[in-house]
């Protein structure tokens, strides 16, 4: 009994302690988007067509990289500026896989199995296109219902956003207010900035609460001792852990890359749903988005992920390394020597 408690404490404060410094640079962010970026600027900027401004959003996180924790105070704030739902539903699940720094983890995670360049590709390209799909499918379920429908009230576009037209390149609606003093702004900036960051973090706590309890049934041997040799069900297993785990996005790789008897297929479900959908992110997202909305992005992540990565398995997907590899046990790659690809080398003595 001590023992769960002592893994509770412990499992809850690493999920908090790892997800706070994000939350509080992307209040920073969300704040100083608040008081700096121009009503305007974003209505003369963004496509008019769907498609063009979703795979914009899907891109954004090359140039504001966040992990999955920070994304959202972010994501809030710009829709309070205007840019469209879907634009921003795109942005909010592909960033915190589409950015330098998560890329860049993954490389180094994989670069010693070998696949490293092979892992950042096919884990950007199934991030960025569920992302773009699911933008989409939120923009035809935006026109059907409207707004009131899925975002609470904290996340809706301002009565200025709404209003905002552009007619012959010049933006109605928007009057320039008298100047602000320095001061004024890192107030503005300080004060938005606190908001966002208790508003959020409340359900974060509660997030984390949830996966602690999580991790204390479900552990991680479990999941790779069930799935070994049942590739299928690993899938749909290792999705669950991400959603489980709540890992940061900018460390999962390398808890992926340490399945070595798991699929590349199954990692990549692991490291594609866990940044867009994990309890921390639910508890997150109800702070934001109606019930309709969260199910609407629910169904289409976990969907996408799990079709996407089934056929990942079926047209490429190493052999995946023995779990003594580097200690006299190797796995041959497929077809490589003559060999097939099961065919274990025999441990080497000295």
């Amino acid at each position: 009994m001590f023992r769960d408690v002592q893994d509770f404490v412990l499992n809850f404060s690493s999920i908090l302690w790892e997800a706070l410094p994000f939350i509080v640079l992307g209040a920073i962010i969300a704040g100083i988007l608040e008081e700096l970026l121009p009503q305007t600027l974003i209505a003369r900027l963004m496509p008019k067509a769907a498609l063009p401004a979703v795979m914009i959003g899907g891109a954004l996180g090359l140039v504001f990289p966040m992990c999955e924790c920070g994304i959202v105070v972010v994501m809030r704030r710009l829709l309070r500026k205007g840019l469209p739902l879907s634009c921003c539903i795109s942005y909010m699940l592909a960033g915190p896989i589409v950015n330098v720094i998560v890329l860049f983890s993954t490389y180094i995670a994989f670069g010693p199995h070998g696949i490293g360049l092979q892992a950042v590709g096919i884990r950007a390209g199934l991030g960025f296109a569920i992302a773009c799909v699911t933008g989409l499918v939120v923009h035809a379920v935006h026109r059907r219902v409207g707004t009131a429908a899925l975002l609470k009230e904290a996340a809706a576009p301002s009565p200025k956003a709404i209003s905002l037209t552009v007619i012959d390149g010049a933006a109605q609606g928007d009057v320039p207010g008298p100047k602000k003093s320095l001061l004024k702004r890192l107030d503005n900036i300080s004060a938005t900035a606190l908001h966002d960051f208790m508003d959020i973090t409340v359900f974060l706590i509660l997030g984390a609460v949830l996966a602690a309890f999580a991790k204390i049934l479900i552990t991680p041997e479990d999941i790779q001792r069930l799935t070994r040799d049942m590739p299928y069900l690993a899938i749909p297993a290792m999705m669950a852990l991400a959603v489980v785990l709540c890992l940061c996005s900018e460390a999962d790789a390398f808890v992926a890359a340490s399945f070595t008897e798991m699929s590349l297929s199954s990692k990549m479900a692991f490291l594609v749903l866990g940044p867009m959908l994990d309890l921390k992110l639910l508890l997150m997202y109800t702070r934001v988005f109606r019930w309709k909305l969260i199910a609407t992005i629910t169904a289409c992540t976990v969907t996408l992920t799990m079709a996407s990565t089934m056929v990942l398995h079926q047209v490429y997907d190493p052999a995946p390394l023995s779990g003594n590899a580097g200690k006299g046990t190797t796995v041959s790659a497929p077809g490589a020597s003559g060999t097939p690809g099961d065919q274990t080398s025999p441990p080497t003595t000295p």
